[in-house]
């Protein structure tokens, strides 16, 4: 009997190859889709998992709090916590971790390391960081102790024990190699080349063990497995008042501590982390392969149910013949999952192929391979599940059939049948037009904020780094007067970071329209006296920095709008002259600039104070101009060489640098497009194969149409018309939804575009335009076909 079904599956299959094929190809890519959209999801949603520790670390969180605003951040001070694993036992161990760059020299060679992290000794013990070589219970113990990932430790001493060789940093500081551990996985959200002993700041002087209000490190406890965490998180204001004086407090250390489990770390947007995602993605994405699934599924349930008249005879003569309702339905069960399966074996080759594209458009290895995680057990269950749900009802329907009337003759598509298809191609082009839409205005978004006026000139702004370099920053105002030497160059300026780069925030307090001393957060910026004019920055109020005033570099601040608004003063006049106190340095404000973004359009702009400092400056700023680019950066090349010997010659582009924050959102876009581009490819699939289906079955009609003198052109719309309507009819469905679905989509940006009514026009003329170009090919096709071989046939 199941040999049977087998025979009669196939046979069918190959007796109509096209319908076969369009439900094949429709299926396998719709499987493929949601197969990598699936991967994709799992390894976001995998993140830290790997770690043995996982659901017993927490990252210890603050809430700084000022007057008018609250900050949450990932980070906390350096004494809390040691201070928390000494107040309570069910605190087992504690890391800090915090980011850092170094010019690494050994054997002759020079890399600057960006990726760099200060840790403490029980990393290792929170983290699972296998180790190659070294032993991880006493790798950091030491000062100046680093621990090397195996790629690091190749590119500095091959393939050989890196155990006790010698680095210097910043070409000056010795330390020695005390471990090899395993590279960091994709899937982690802290990702570090090198792990520097925590003891080799305090050596150093870089950080102060007893400053509570320095919230520079990220730092993670590991809790006994019995601990009650509410339990303690109901202690840490306690916890606070203990650690913190009430004098401290009136100076403004202000603020609540959180534990945040390692599980929402990565997704947590507000309070970030080094390696960050979204939440909001994940579940877009989710939806999308959803939608594609259904779309596919709608393809087969449709050309399925639009050939019931064909097979009705066949139902018809089975039951004659003593054939169960039962048996009947496993056929047509069997034969969905036969194309099922098919399809299934052409997914995995296609996920094959396009697995290291897509890896590679994700940014990230999400996988190996499709073999991997049971991946493919999930595919083939999932084929399955789908020929089970798509034959179903094409299954009831075919064993539905009325044996007296399939064998009178009387036979004929139900009008149930007709609107349920003419339902489910509404729904297709619904989702496709929505796709459409939110294609069009993630790409506009991203636009948008690439080519928003930003308020700081970054066309051919050249940026070296040398992250901190002291030797470098005693010989800044030298090495800027031999770069401006060079032909080419316009101007050049040093501070502490550049715009899209990220700051310090500090603790600040102004004197207010009251005369009182005011507390707020404001970004900070150290520069030179070149900084504002070279960005371009408009002066709203007051003067900038100047060498005619002494006093500028110890005792002047300039701000911005946000920080006037923030204290409540109306016009930028108002503040000139006022008391600010920031960071040890104690002054007045001399000048206030316009707004300008230092940061994400995600994010509105902040108050910022810049201030002269150059003892505190890691990059240089080269204005450039647009003639010959190459041989300007090649003399700047050769000039770098001989005056910072020392330092490999390092550069990046303002601009690029900049719209590198995008870069989740650019990649978010494009994987978006190319899904929602085969969404509607398989929506035109089953297009295709109804309006085949349907001209087929008005063969007659044409031909006698045309007999009476219809010409082409009317008999194309003839059999358009009714598509192009139910086309209509989704994208007045498709509007509201996806205006409401990107609206909110958009609120995750300060800064947004709006949803205009042309996106929907283009939207709407797009859907109407694949429909046509889909309908038509088979129309003209049935018109220009010769009306005798028709009716002869008839």
């Amino acid at each position: 009997m199941i040999k049977n079904y087998f025979k009669i599956a196939f046979r069918n299959l190959w007796r109509h190859k096209s319908f076969s094929l369009i439900n094949i190809i429709g299926l396998a890519v719709g499987m493929t889709a949601c197969f990598l959209i699936f991967m994709y999801v799992r390894f976001e949603l995998s993140y830290d998992k790997f770690n043995e520790n996982f659901d017993h670390v927490y990252r210890l969180n603050t809430d700084i709090k000022s007057p008018n605003e609250v900050l949450h951040w990932g980070s906390a001070s350096a004494p809390m916590g040691p201070a928390l694993k000494a107040d309570y036992p069910q605190v087992k161990e504690f890391a800090r971790v915090f980011g850092y760059s170094y010019l690494i020299e050994s054997n002759n060679h020079k890399f600057q390391e960006n990726n760099i992290s200060f840790a403490d000794p029980a990393i290792f013990k929170i983290f699972t960081l296998p180790f190659v070589q070294g032993n991880p219970a006493t790798a950091l113990n030491a000062p100046f102790s680093i621990v090397m990932t195996e790629t690091s430790a190749k590119k500095y001493f091959g393939n050989g024990n890196a155990i006790g060789k010698s680095v210097l940093l910043d070409g000056k500081i010795p330390a020695t190699i005390t471990g090899v551990m395993k590279d960091v996985p994709d899937n982690s959200h802290i990702s570090f080349d090198m792990l520097i002993s925590e003891s080799t700041m305090e050596k150093k002087k870089m950080i102060d063990p007893t400053e509570w209000g320095n919230f520079s490190n990220y730092t993670y406890l590991l809790l006994d497995k019995s601990a009650d965490v509410n339990k303690l998180q109901a202690q840490l204001p306690a916890f606070l008042i203990k650690h913190i004086s009430e004098d401290k407090r009136r100076k403004g250390y202000n603020y609540d501590l959180f534990l945040g489990p390692l599980s929402g770390v990565y997704m947590d947007a507000v309070r970030g982390a080094p390696v960050n995602g979204s939440i909001s993605n994940v579940y877009i994405f989710s939806v999308v392969a959803i939608f594609i699934l259904v779309i596919a599924c709608i393809n087969f349930i449709n050309l399925t149910t639009a050939r019931a008249s064909e097979r009705a005879k066949e139902v018809g003569i089975r039951k004659v013949i003593g054939a169960a309702k039962s048996q009947l339905t496993k056929q047509f069960l069997g034969e969905s999952i036969i194309i099922c399966i098919i399809s299934f074996l052409f997914a995995v080759l296609l996920s094959l192929l396009f697995l290291p594209m897509f890896n590679q458009l994700s940014g990230k290895t999400i996988s190996d391979n499709v073999f991997s995680h049971g991946y493919i057990l999930i595919l083939f269950f999932t084929a399955i599940a789908i020929g089970f749900i798509a034959g179903i009802y094409p299954a009831l329907v075919l064993t539905s059939f009325s044996i007296t009337s399939v064998l009178k003759g009387r036979f004929s598509n139900s009008v149930k049948g007709i609107v349920l298809r003419r339902g489910l191609v509404v729904v297709q082009f619904t989702v496709s037009i929505v796709l459409i839409v939110g294609t069009i205005v993630v790409y506009n978004q991203l636009n948008y904020m690439r080519n928003q006026s930003l308020g700081f000139n970054k066309d051919q702004m050249m940026v070296l780094d040398f992250s901190g370099d002291s030797a470098v920053e005693t010989r800044a105002e030298s090495i800027k007067y031999e770069l401006k030497q060079i032909p080419g160059v316009l101007s050049a300026s040093a501070s502490s970071s550049t715009p899209g780069n990220g700051n310090p925030i500090a603790y600040t307090q102004v004197e207010g329209k009251s005369g009182a001393m005011e507390s707020l957060n404001a970004n900070l910026y150290d520069v030179d006296y070149d900084f504002i004019p070279q960005y371009g920055i408009q002066v709203l109020a007051g003067r900038t920095f100047s060498t005619d005033y002494p006093t500028d570099s110890t005792k002047s601040f300039v701000i911005n709008e946000a920080t006037l608004q923030n204290l409540g003063y109306t016009s930028p006049n108002q503040a000139i002259g006022k008391h600010f106190l920031q960071w040890g340095r104690d002054g007045k404000i001399i000048g206030v600039i316009k707004n300008f973004h230092f940061a994400s359009l995600q994010q509105t702009i902040k108050p910022l104070a810049l201030r002269i400092n150059p003892h505190n400056t890691n990059v240089f700023t080269v204005k450039i101009a647009g003639g010959n680019i190459p041989a300007t950066i090649a003399s700047i090349q050769n000039k770098w060489k001989s005056l910072v010997p020392e330092r490999p010659f390092s550069y990046t582009f303002l601009d690029e640098n900049f719209n590198k924050q995008y870069k989740g959102e650019e990649t978010f876009g494009m994987l978006f497009l190319y899904f929602a581009v085969l969404a509607i490819f398989i929506s035109c699939l089953g297009l295709l194969g109804l309006a085949s289906y349907s001209t087929l079955q008005r063969t007659r009609e044409i031909g006698i149409r045309k007999v009476l003198g219809a010409s082409v052109p009317v008999i194309v719309n003839m059999l358009s018309k009714e598509f192009l309507q139910l086309v209509l009819i989704a994208a007045l469905i498709a509007f509201p939804l996806a205006w409401w679905g990107m609206h909110t989509w958009l609120q995750d940006f300060a800064y947004q575009i709006n949803i205009g009514w042309w996106i929907f026009v283009v939207a709407g003329l797009l859907a109407f335009m694949i429909a046509i170009t889909t309908v038509s090919f088979q129309a003209i096709r049935a018109a220009l076909a010769n009306p005798v071989k028709s009716l002869r046939s008839e």
